[in-house]
């Protein structure tokens, strides 16, 4: 990432870092270095300067970045100034000796895994917000924070402005969780509320979502599910004390949902969203991201825009429910300082003694819970069959019914929720069934002689209390 001709740091105007070195650590400021300079880093620049006496008050002393590196040295000293060190080296920043916690804001798996790596060999505290990098090499980062005993704090890796990870490792740490879930993308959500709200093709929402910069120009790691998939796999692992499973789980994104869908789920009194879910079942845990339908009562129908909702069951508390944006440079900021709060206030303590990394202390992890297959997930699901006529309603019915097919609903969609020459379709809710079950049908389905054309299968996640 950084191919610039290294440079070396360039020292700071002020706030002399030789002084604060000769200060006990619990008064003198805790020292930030910053590996990127771009939307996450700048937003925790700005933050930080902009509410220093406040974060100060809170933390119990001073948190000021001493050191970045960046790409672009002048566009980098232009958000942070003259006061701070730069390099192009990120290395330099991750072993500087008067660093006492990284963050880093750069992206990517494997250059930032090895500065992170790096860091913690140091006895550096790490702070990220990268999702994608905890999903890949988080057992091995965490584990070499444990050996060096440092602290390596995420709550920016998922739903950014949400403080969920630390409400699953403190506020809820009486509970058996039973289940997470939640839309925890705001690029999908924000494509699916105008398909519904508007009627749009997936196609041109996904347009919109560019043009108002919600997707990249590339936007597959969120339209395909990956990028919720990176944020389930974290929040599974504080949930039910398992290491991160990321390539164990299921993955199915929005690019082959219709708009028509969305229609009929209406129809029925539902509202599709993509949803991460992670649920302990007695055989294992499931770790899934699909689109699902969702009732149109619930509070999770009504997470609109690129606003994300995140609900966790607990055995003690019951459902609890977290909301907020997902995105954003100081909303990513406000958590990045979450973090550096608790590292600053981290002195003087025992390393057994902290919040662990992932909810549970090593030596609770259980490391052989299994991640179910998806065959195996029980849910209610919907199903969509284009049929010849409005009459094929009947065998379509009685054929589910003798494939042992628990049926729920039967129904046909109504003429305004289908576009001129669709043709009549089947709409059907079951009760809850294993998926292997629904694949056999929906694949023996397309045979039938009533059916007209591919058969549309959703999941129904109900979200009960």
């Amino acid at each position: 990432m950084y191919r610039d001709p290294v440079q070396s740091l360039q020292p700071a105007q002020h706030n002399s870092i030789a002084t604060t070195m000769a200060m006990p650590a619990a008064t003198r400021p805790l020292r930030v270095g910053m590996i990127g300079i771009g939307t996450v880093g700048a937003g925790t620049f700005r933050v930080l300067a902009r509410n220093q006496a406040t974060i100060a008050g809170r933390a119990g002393r001073g948190i000021e970045v001493v050191v970045v590196a960046a790409r672009n040295l002048a566009r980098a000293a232009g958000v942070v100034g003259t006061g701070v060190a730069l390099t192009n080296d990120p290395m330099q920043v991750a072993t500087h000796p008067e660093v006492d916690v990284v963050v880093e804001a750069a992206g990517g798996t494997g250059p930032a895994r090895e500065w992170l790596l790096a860091a913690m060999a140091a006895g550096k505290h790490v702070v990220t917000a990268n999702k994608a990098l905890l999903a890949v090499h988080g057992n091995e980062l965490f584990a070499a924070a444990r050996q060096h005993g440092v602290a390596l704090a995420y709550e920016g890796a998922v739903a950014v402005s949400i403080p969920i990870i630390k409400a699953l490792r403190e506020g809820l740490t009486a509970n058996r969780i039973e289940w997470v879930a939640g839309i925890i993308n705001g690029t999908t959500n924000f494509i699916l509320s105008k398909m519904r709200d508007e009627g749009l093709g997936f196609a041109e929402a996904l347009a919109q979502a560019q043009a108002l910069g919600y997707a990249e120009a590339d936007p597959a790691f969120d339209i395909e599910g990956v990028d919720a998939a990176h944020k389930i796999t974290l929040l599974a692992a504080n949930a039910f004390g398992m290491p991160v499973r990321f390539a164990d789980a299921q993955v199915e994104g929005i690019t082959a949902l219709q708009g028509l869908d969305v229609a009929c789920a209406e129809q029925l009194g539902y509202r599709i969203k993509l949803l991460g879910v992670a649920r302990k079942r007695p055989d294992g845990v499931e770790l899934r991201v699909q689109p699902a339908l969702v009732p149109a009562t619930h509070l999770l129908a009504h997470v609109n825009g690129s606003m994300n909702g995140i609900l966790v069951k607990g055995d003690a508390a019951g459902v609890t429910m977290y909301y907020g944006a997902g995105a954003g440079s100081e909303q990513t900021a406000s958590a990045v300082i979450a973090d550096l709060v608790d590292v600053a206030r981290l002195d003087g303590t025992n390393a057994a003694q902290r919040v662990p990394h992932l909810g549970f202390h090593a030596h609770a992890v259980d490391e052989h819970l299994a991640v179910l297959p998806r065959a195996a997930v029980h849910t209610r699901h919907y199903l969509r069959v284009p049929v010849h006529a409005p009459q094929d309603i009947e065998a379509v019915g009685a054929w589910l019914a003798a494939q042992q097919v628990p049926m729920a609903q039967l129904a046909l969609a109504a003429d305004k929720a289908l576009p001129p020459g669709s043709g009549a379709q089947v709409l059907v809710l079951t009760d809850a069934v294993a998926q292997a079950t629904v694949d056999l049908a929906v694949h023996a389905l397309a045979s039938h002689r009533a059916v007209a054309g591919p058969v549309a299968s959703l999941r129904v996640e109900m979200l009960e209390a």
